[in-house]
C-alpha cells in the first residue's frame, strides 16, 4: 500500500503541478491583454484631456480679464463715491463753521 503511495502521489502532485503553471500562463496572457487594452483608453484619454486643457486655459484667460475689468470698475465707482462723500462732508463742515 505504502509503495503504491510513494509511486503515485509524486505523480499526482506533478500533474497538479503541471496544471497550475498552464492555468498560471493563461492568466499571465490574459493580464497582458487587458493591461494593453486599458493603456489604450488611458492614452485616448490623455488625448481628450489635452485638446481641454487648451479650452480651458482660454476660459482662464477670459476669467482673468473680467475679473481686471470688473476689479478697475469698482475702484472707479468706490472713488466716485468717496469724492461724493467728501464733498457732503466739506459742504456740512462750511454750513455748520457759518
Amino acid at each position: 500500500m505504502i509503495d503504491s503511495l510513494n509511486s503515485v502521489l509524486p505523480v499526482f502532485i506533478y500533474v497538479l503541478l503541471i496544471i497550475f503553471i498552464i492555468v498560471g500562463i493563461i492568466l499571465g496572457i490574459k493580464l497582458i491583454i487587458t493591461i494593453d487594452k486599458v493603456n489604450v483608453v488611458v492614452d485616448d484619454i490623455n488625448n481628450k484631456v489635452k485638446s481641454l486643457d487648451y479650452l480651458f486655459s482660454i476660459i482662464s484667460g477670459v476669467t482673468n480679464k473680467f475679473e481686471l475689468i470688473s476689479s478697475k470698475v469698482t475702484d472707479i465707482v468706490l472713488a466716485v463715491i468717496n469724492k461724493i462723500s467728501s464733498l457732503k462732508k466739506g459742504k456740512e463742515e462750511s454750513e455748520d463753521n457759518e
